[in-house]
């Protein structure tokens, strides 16, 4: 089962608790997919399924920015210990090669990794608990944090949702479209069947006057 089918099983309301909550998990370093989930909301939001993009919106961002700040007090106090038990748990997401990558960007850019890294599916995962680990200034992540998780989560929302819309909207224009091409299309099948048939009766009609005996 798709995502997006399992939330048309959920209530509208609890969709938006769903995706705070998926959203929250992954910021503070639980691999899951956070991006998918939002995006299939967003997708819902579009639809008349009653779930307002504004308030999926807000939801989104809170359990990015919260996720992200419980990942920071995590990482601050579990340290690098916390990352090899991490690499143990989840190899795929936390190897030693990742974390050396997220550790060079987050050395090299600072307050801009936490506020990119929100982009980015794996420096996501990585954002709050690395930072904490590297004793970054609370409030200098709190301010990429919180920026980035809105930008993120804003725009995907507003992104996704006006795409459905106009997806909608041209799909219902298209659906129009091709009814009257296909009424034109077999108008103009059935005037030249009709003027086929009729050069072909008048080619038998002919055929026969020619096979008549001229003494008759």
């Amino acid at each position: 089962m798709h995502v997006q089918e399992w939330l048309d099983t959920v209530p509208a309301a609890a969709v938006y608790a769903v995706v705070a909550l998926v959203i929250g998990l992954e910021s503070l370093g639980i691999p899951l997919p956070g991006e998918i989930v939002l995006v299939s909301a967003a997708l819902m939001s579009s639809q008349h399924s009653g779930i307002n993009p504004i308030v999926l919106g807000a939801c989104a961002s809170a359990g990015a920015v919260v996720g992200d700040s419980i990942g920071y007090a995590i990482g601050r106090k579990g340290g690098r210990p916390l990352l090899a038990w991490l690499g143990k748990k989840f190899p795929k997401h936390f190897s030693e090669g990742h974390v050396t990558t997220a550790e060079r960007s987050f050395e090299k850019w600072g307050m801009w990794a936490v506020f990119f890294g929100r982009f980015v599916a794996l420096l996501r995962i990585f954002a709050g608990p690395l930072a904490g680990v590297l004793r970054m200034p609370y409030w200098k992540f709190l301010i990429a944090n919180f920026l980035g998780g809105v930008i993120w989560a804003g725009g995907t929302t507003a992104g996704i949702y006006y795409v459905g819309v106009v997806a909608e909207s041209w799909l219902k224009k298209f659906s129009w479209v091709g009814l009257v091409v296909a009424v034109l299309l077999g108008l103009a099948s059935m005037l030249v069947v009709k003027r086929k048939a009729k050069k072909a009766g008048a080619a038998q009609r002919e055929a026969e006057t020619e096979a008549v005996p001229a003494g008759e």
